[in-house]
C-alpha cells in the first residue's frame, strides 16, 4: 500500500484538487484509493460534496480511535473517502495527553493495509503542526505540490526544506517528488519558472504538469472529480497521465522489491 502526502507549507497551489483528481484517475486504472481529508477546512470533503459535518470523520480516527473502515465512504467516483471535519484541530489539543502522537494516523492505517493500492493523504496548509507530522510518518512519499506562479521555486525550495526537518524529527527518511501546478503555457513568466523548477528539482519532479484550468475549479463547484464533468478535457487527460507515472512507479519497484515503497529520484541536497 502506497501512502501519498500531497503538501506544501502554503495554500493555492491546487494541492486539494490534485488530491480529487490524482484519486479519481488512479480509481480509473483499476487501483484501489482511499482519499483521506486531513485539512480542518475540509476542502477535499467539500470539492466532493461530502461535506456532512455531523458525520464522522477524521477527527473520530484521530481524537476517538475509530477504524478507518468505519469511517471511509464509497463514492460513486470509484476510491472512497475519509472525510475532513472542522473538527480535526482538536487532535492537536488532545496531543499533549496522548503517546506517540505522530504516530496516530500510521497506526490507524495498519488496520487498512492491503485493502488498498494507494491512500492520498490531502495535508493542511499549516506544515508545521501536528497534522502535518502525522502525514509525513505515516507516508511512503511525499510530493510537494507547487503552483508555478510568482515566488514558486523559492518557496518550494522552503518547503522541501521543511519537510526534511519534519522527517528528521520523526528520526526517518523520506522520498519526496515535485508536481508543478497551474501552470499557464501561455504566459512567459509561468514558462520560466517551470524551466527554473525543472533545473532546481531534476528527475525529482513529475514529467506531468497541470495546467490551469477553468474545467477543473467548475467540478470542484458542481462536487465531482474533473474526469466525470468533463473527461475529454486536457486537464483530464493531464491527471490520467499523472495517474500513468504513479502506476509505472509502482510496477517498476513492486518488480524489485515486493510490497515495498515507492522510491523516488532523491532531491539535491540544500545549500
Amino acid at each position: 500500500m502506497q501512502i501519498l502526502a500531497l503538501a506544501n507549507q502554503k495554500g493555492g497551489c491546487g494541492k486539494t484538487t490534485v488530491a480529487i483528481n490524482l484519486a479519481s484517475a488512479l480509481a480509473a486504472r483499476g487501483e484501489r484509493v482511499l482519499l483521506i481529508d486531513l485539512d480542518p477546512q475540509a476542502h477535499a470533503s467539500l470539492g466532493l460534496g461530502q461535506a456532512d459535518f455531523s458525520a464522522v470523520s477524521i477527527a473520530d480516527v484521530l481524537c476517538e480511535g475509530v477504524p478507518i473502515s468505519k469511517v471511509a465512504r464509497k463514492l460513486a467516483h470509484g476510491f472512497e473517502l475519509v472525510p475532513g471535519s472542522l473538527r480535526v484541530g482538536e487532535f492537536e489539543e488532545l496531543a499533549a495527553r496522548r503517546l506517540g502522537p505522530e504516530r496516530v494516523l500510521e497506526g490507524a492505517l495498519e488496520e487498512v493495509a492491503g485493502m488498498y493500492d494507494w491512500v492520498i493523504l490531502d495535508c493542511p496548509t499549516r506544515a508545521d503542526g501536528l497534522l502535518a507530522v502525522n502525514a509525513i510518518r505515516a507516508s511512503t512519499l511525499v510530493v510537494l505540490v507547487v503552483e508555478t506562479g510568482t515566488f514558486a521555486l523559492q518557496g518550494a525550495v522552503r518547503a522541501q526544506q521543511l519537510f526534511v526537518d519534519l522527517a528528521a524529527e520523526c528520526e526517518r527518511e523520506i522520498d519526496m517528488c515535485v508536481l508543478a501546478t497551474l501552470f499557464d503555457p501561455t504566459r512567459a513568466l509561468a514558462r520560466e519558472i517551470l524551466i527554473g523548477m525543472q533545473a532546481r528539482f531534476g528527475d525529482a519532479m513529475f514529467d506531468t504538469v497541470i495546467q490551469v484550468s477553468d474545467v477543473a475549479r467548475e467540478a470542484i463547484a458542481y462536487g465531482m472529480p474533473v474526469d466525470a464533468l468533463a473527461p475529454t478535457a486536457l486537464v483530464t487527460r493531464q491527471f490520467a497521465a499523472l495517474a500513468t507515472e504513479f502506476c509505472e512507479l509502482k510496477d517498476q519497484r513492486m518488480s524489485e522489491l515486493p510490497r515495498g515503497p515507492l522510491s523516488w529520484p532523491q532531491l539535491e541536497p540544500i545549500v
